[in-house]
């Protein structure tokens, strides 16, 4: 029985598949098995994988039903104790899973183990933004705020966690992998591993500019989330976290917004904001926006595209990270 089990979604993925299992194929650890789940797949994944000669890795096809359901099978069809996700496009640090196995297995009471995220371009090049998040422990009011786990591929999970909080859920169309981690952080601790273990990689495909579903999907989220809710937190407690909440979301929604080039709505969200949670403006990404809205509305998207882009090279950083 392998100690850990890899599940790897894919659909229409054969652009960045290969390099990505070869990512765990050369791993450190190697107590492992990969399920692959092509979820409808049109882009010959099946003929692909026939040339896999590790017997560690598994296909499993099915109907396209999204992500959450292709999780939810792999999950299902899995054998590890703990249970490590992976992004068909995303690629692991040689020591990934050894180091968070090793957290796992030296901390019982441990149900996920995550670890700093960087950055990749589509052509696999590596830039110098690293999501480094700290939070350990009780981390269920922080991971409303903000999802530290910050991409799919991050987290290693044990496997009761599961059982005891259920799988993802189907029915949103965003986040699914976010509410996942909320749940379990009403339940379990949580541990860092604080390097950078994962990449995730960035490129038009995975770049949703859709802030109504965004909005409609935090709005789910967060409804299932307090029924999770710890029982040591006073109805005050809740309505100050529900605020804070909130206001973080209007904010992430106010940036998409400005992404997809609506800097009208863009404003709208961030006065949501801040009507929310009044401290958000003292930010630094509350102010930034702000100089990104009226660079909008001089320059236009794509103008202000450009002149971010121009600012990334000039000061060696991609302070988009902000956006979440």
């Amino acid at each position: 029985m392998p100690k850990v089990s890899v599940i790897i979604p894919a659909y229409n993925a054969m652009a960045f598949l290969p390099t990505t299992l070869d990512s765990v194929l050369q791993q450190t650890f190697s107590d492992y098995e990969v399920i692959i789940v092509n979820d409808g797949s049109s882009d010959g994944i099946v003929h692909w994988f026939t040339q896999i000669i590790d017997v560690r890795v598994k296909l499993i096809t099915q109907e396209n039903q999204g992500p959450a359901a292709a999780r939810n099978n792999g999950i299902t069809n899995s054998q590890g104790d703990y249970i490590a996700f992976l992004d068909a496009d995303d690629i692991w640090e040689a020591t990934k899973l050894e180091k968070q196995v090793a957290i796992l297995e030296a901390n019982p009471t441990i149900g996920l183990v995550y670890s700093w995220v960087g950055s990749i371009d589509a052509q696999g090049n590596i830039d110098n933004k690293i999501r480094k998040n700290i939070f350990e422990g009780n981390v269920w009011e922080k991971i409303l705020e903000h999802n530290i786990i910050e991409c799919g591929s991050n987290p290693m999970v044990r496997r009761k966690c599961f059982d005891n909080v259920g799988v993802f859920d189907p029915c949103l169309a965003y986040a699914q992998d976010w509410e996942m981690w909320v749940r379990i952080a009403s339940r379990y601790a949580f541990k860092v591993v604080d390097e950078t273990l994962v990449y995730y990689r960035s490129h038009p495909s995975n770049r949703s500019k859709n802030w109504q579903i965004m909005e409609q999907n935090y709005n789910l989220i967060f409804e299932k989330s307090f029924a999770f809710a710890p029982e040591y937190l006073s109805p005050e407690d809740l309505e100050n976290l529900e605020n804070r909440i909130y206001g973080f979301a209007n904010l992430r929604i106010a940036w998409k917004a400005l992404q997809s080039g609506d800097y009208q709505k863009a404003v709208y969200f961030r006065k949501l904001a801040v009507a929310r949670h009044p401290e958000l403006r003292h930010l630094r990404n509350y102010i930034i926006l702000g100089i990104a809205i009226i660079l909008v509305q001089i320059f236009g998207i794509h103008g202000y595209n450009q002149i971010r882009n121009t600012a990334y090279n000039i000061i060696g950083r991609k302070v988009s990270s902000i956006a979440g």
